[in-house]
């Protein structure tokens, strides 16, 4: 299989169709073997019944269906386990993305990138969506050191190598690009159009947003202090109670000074909470090693339940 082209819907039953006529006329010119993969997170309307539809008329169409929502990044997650193809695309299913750019990726990728990002330079989303995005991709930049204008594109090309063993979780989906090369693979950017949305409506959010961000951290962290957590917890905590030891040091030796004994004062206890809060850091710092080698040694399981599958 040269192709797998993943695609996430959830209540998007007005734009299965076009998107299909779109994504084939496309992938058929390209003279390439291809597979169109759908996931559809738990949908309420017919979206799942478009698909079935397609995939009776043409089994390069196939479908992940979950049994209940459970978000774009378990779907994308889904979706990238299941995919042959030795390129994988992922795109939404909203007709924003434009499977026209599809051969940029490609032909980016030929230049010696393991993963090709697509960049909504013109974007076409309302300016709420746009100003957090901006401050996302802002910070990405400067925690994961990729220098990549829109992470949050859905539209991207992976090897097939580049995103093998990979687990996604909570909204870490937009930040795959970060996390392979992370793990050494080159990535690219190309410029690509972005629509507006004609069906349906956008399951964007200020929740979405604060959970990015929280991803975000989580991943900085990850790639930092995934093996070695001591030294995070370790140097917080020895800095803690380097802090209390002085304070108390120094308020101890004032006080013999000036008036010959000292007093349980607020600096006293300052310097009390200070040591003890150092030894539970290093001791959370033990805590994570230990955990980080039970990670390590034990199967992790997937973040979402399939109902059905269309293959």
């Amino acid at each position: 299989m040269d192709l797998s082209v993943v695609i996430p819907v959830y209540d998007e039953e007005k734009n299965i169709e076009p998107l299909y006529r779109q994504l084939t006329s496309v992938l058929n010119k390209l003279g390439k073997s291809y597979e169109i993969i759908f996931i559809d997170d738990g949908s309420k309307d017919a979206t799942f019944g478009k698909i079935r539809k397609l995939h009776e008329k043409d089994k390069r169409v196939k479908c992940i269906r979950f049994i209940k929502n459970f978000g774009q990044t378990a779907a994308f997650n889904a979706g990238l386990h299941r995919a042959k193809g030795n390129v994988i695309i992922t795109m939404d299913g909203d007709l924003q993305n434009d499977p026209s750019d599809i051969p940029k990726l490609l032909s980016k990728m030929k230049e010696g990138y393991d993963v090709v990002s697509g960049w909504r330079f013109d974007r076409k989303d309302p300016i709420g969506k746009r100003i957090p995005s901006r401050f996302q991709n802002w910070l990405a930049k400067r925690w994961t050191g990729l220098n990549i204008h829109d992470l949050g594109c859905s539209l991207k090309a992976y090897s097939k190598e580049s995103v093998s063993g990979i687990e996604l979780f909570g909204e870490m989906h937009r930040y795959v690009a970060a996390i392979v090369a992370m793990n050494g693979y080159s990535v690219g950017e190309v410029k690509v159009k972005h629509h507006l949305r004609k069906f349906g409506r956008t399951k964007y959010g200020l929740k979405r947003l604060l959970k990015g961000f929280l991803d975000l951290a989580y991943i900085k962290f990850w790639s930092d202090y995934s093996t070695r957590p001591l030294h995070l917890f370790g140097l917080i905590g020895i800095a803690l109670l380097a802090f209390g030891f002085i304070l108390g040091l120094a308020k101890v030796v004032s006080d013999m000074i000036t008036v010959g004994t000292t007093y349980v004062t607020p600096l006293i206890l300052l310097s009390a909470l200070c040591m003890i809060l150092g030894i539970q850091f290093i001791t959370f710092g033990f805590l994570g090693e230990i955990q980080v080698r039970t990670y390590y040694k034990t199967a992790k399981e997937t973040n979402y339940k399939i109902k059905e599958t269309l293959e």
